[in-house]
């Protein structure tokens, strides 16, 4: 009872910016700033206009796309990498591991030009191929699938050996489906990075054709003004399919990380 007590008005905090969000969308012109918790006259005039002055649709749809090729591909690559580095043995494999580890701590934003530089020289500008070139393999995907993989019991692994697994089906007829809880952990904080991505597709794309939500929101801030009913509509739009995936995996999530505490 008593840490229900301590974690209610966390929670309250954690909820207030969805809550200010969503009452904002719901306001007209004339109370935007009004301090009361609920719109006296809730509108969807806000979203209205979103709908009418933007292709939200197409930004919206750039983006799933984008976040669900970036999360899916991101995962492959970390699981082969993650098997190679805790099953096989061969030479500087503890140096490549310590590599992946340190390319985790170099911040996207300084190897973002020569980034640049590259797509550019490719002829990639203002496509869905250059947003995901970069993020083709997750250093922090990889790291934490190694460590999932390491905690794997290994009676298991061998006695499929002894059966004649091959590594290909040990992998994926055995491993990765007793791994589903750290997977779906993985994917909700890889969908969701690639979902807030706002730097890159800034940098890359041109029009509607390739930009993604987080584009279409900064158009309401402008030097004339914020249109802050608008820009919390189209947020509130955004937020949106995150929150239903979280909903739909919130149970693997919620295992992976007593797992990882039992571990610890």
């Amino acid at each position: 009872m008593r840490h229900h007590l301590a974690l209610a008005p966390l929670a309250l905090v954690s909820v207030f910016p969805i809550w200010w969000m969503l009452t904002t969308a719901l306001r007209g012109e004339a109370e935007i700033y009004s301090p009361w918790p609920w719109p006296a006259d809730p509108t969807l005039e806000n979203f209205r206009f979103v709908i009418a002055t933007t292709p939200v649709w197409r930004l919206l749809g750039n983006t799933l796309a984008y976040a669900t090729l970036s999360t899916a591909i991101q995962l492959l690559t970390a699981t082969l990498a993650a098997f190679a580095f805790t099953r096989w043995r061969f030479p500087f494999d503890r140096t490549l591991h310590a590599l992946f580890a340190l390319s985790w701590l170099v911040p996207f934003q300084v190897v973002m030009i020569p980034n640049y530089v590259a797509i550019a020289r490719l002829g990639l500008i203002d496509t869905l191929g250059a947003l995901l070139l970069p993020h083709l393999a997750s250093a922090l995907a990889v790291l934490m699938l190694v460590q999932a993989m390491r905690s794997f019991p290994r009676d298991v692994i061998e006695a499929a050996q002894i059966d004649g697994a091959s590594h290909w089906r040990l992998l994926w007829r055995i491993i990765v489906p007793n791994l589903r809880a750290p997977l779906a952990a993985l994917a909700i904080l890889l969908f969701i990075s690639a979902w807030n991505e706002y730097f890159w597709p800034l940098l890359l794309t041109r029009t509607p054709r390739s930009a993604v939500i987080q584009i279409g929101i900064q158009s309401f801030l402008t030097e004339e003004g914020n249109l802050w009913g608008p820009l919390m509509a189209m947020s509130s739009m955004a937020c949106a399919p995150v929150l239903l995936i979280y909903i739909a995996l919130q149970r693997q999530v919620i295992d992976s990380f007593l797992k990882a505490g039992t571990r610890g």
